[in-house]
């Protein structure tokens, strides 16, 4: 197929000077995969904004196409699993930190990343998920496995931290469908009544989970999804109930975390790395079929904010702040 000119967001990092601007491309500068895909949509993540920002000491090589999701339309496959014109969704898979990714018009992937969209959904629908939707589910998911996969007893109470953010928005809306109480934790006060109208059965105030802690607390929570990691964590573990699970896909509040071994070895408490990433595209697929059955998108429709890649360009330091919430859908042929 001739060669096409595209516009993508490049990063670059010579002579120690870091920048960030949206160029022209040929098709032929794509070298990884065995499907080539036109971009419909791509969303900004909080590891995208690190990635802008400065490489997020995630980045190897430059020039660099970021974007660690999009969604889009097959324009050329080497795999007889895909043809022209499939849908296809795409997160993970160290694309957008190793291989280019989806701030761009176009990219070309290896066809065992790639999920094809539900036939309930549709390529802007993903994107307004895109990996945050993802993660928040397969959190869901995990808190669901008390239940089921370990036969524990019923989920009543989960505590979600860091509500008001992408993954945090999403946990609430697939919780409360599953029929949970959902405690949601923000320290943004106009927020309330969104995260009520999202699903949340009761508010608490991000301050309540810092300070010391005690070896073990009374149980308050029978699973949690914690979205920020950090100190808070160090509470949040010792207010789980036996049994209970903690989900834990992000880092937003720091790394360390200080703990003691009481709460899992006399409750017997497990802490659930997510790694949305690394999920398999098997476990995706199914996690993708089951976001329509989960996920309201009217709840969101105020939430989402479509931007072009160079209005990107202007937008993505506010999430690193702290400043967005809801979510930023990324259209390349804006």
């Amino acid at each position: 197929m001739m060669s096409k000119k595209f516009k993508a967001v490049v990063i670059d990092n010579q002579n120690d000077k870091f920048t960030r601007e949206v160029k022209e491309l040929s098709t032929d500068s794509l070298q990884d995969g065995n499907v080539l895909i036109k971009i419909d949509y791509s969303s900004l993540n909080f590891k995208d904004a690190l990635i802008l920002k400065d490489g997020g000491r995630i980045v190897r090589k430059y020039p660099f196409v970021p974007g660690i999701d999009f969604s889009g339309t097959i324009e050329e496959s080497e795999d007889n699993k895909f043809k022209k014109n499939d849908k296809v969704i795409l997160t993970g898979f160290r694309v957008g930190e190793m291989y280019y990714g989806g701030f761009s018009q176009y990219a070309k992937v290896n066809s065992d990343f790639l999920v094809k969209v539900p036939k309930d959904l549709d390529t802007l629908k993903v994107m307004k998920m895109g990996t945050a939707g993802l993660t928040a589910l397969l959190c869901a998911f995990a808190v669901k496995a008390k239940e089921e996969l370990l036969m524990g007893s019923k989920v009543k109470d989960v505590l979600v931290t860091g509500a008001t953010g992408g993954v945090g928005s999403f946990t609430v809306i697939a919780l409360s469908k599953m029929g949970y109480d959902v405690h949601a934790v923000t320290g943004k006060k106009e927020k309330h009544e969104y995260l009520k109208k999202l699903g949340a059965k009761n508010i608490l105030d991000r301050k309540e989970f810092s300070g010391e802690s005690k070896l073990l607390e009374k149980g308050l929570w029978d699973c949690v999804v914690d979205t920020v990691g950090g100190e808070s964590l160090t509470k949040i573990l010792v207010q789980t109930k036996p049994g209970g699970i903690v989900a834990l896909p992000g880092n937003a509040g720091g790394n360390k975390i200080s703990t003691n071994v009481m709460p899992f070895v006399v409750r017997g408490i497990k802490l659930w790395g997510i790694d949305s990433s690394g999920t398999s595209a098997k476990r995706k697929e199914f996690v993708w079929n089951e976001a329509a059955k989960l996920i309201d998108f009217a709840l969101i429709e105020d939430s989402i904010k479509e931007v072009s890649l160079k209005e990107l360009i202007d937008v993505f330091p506010k999430i690193l702040k702290g400043e967005l919430s809801g979510r930023i859908v990324v259209n390349p042929n804006k």
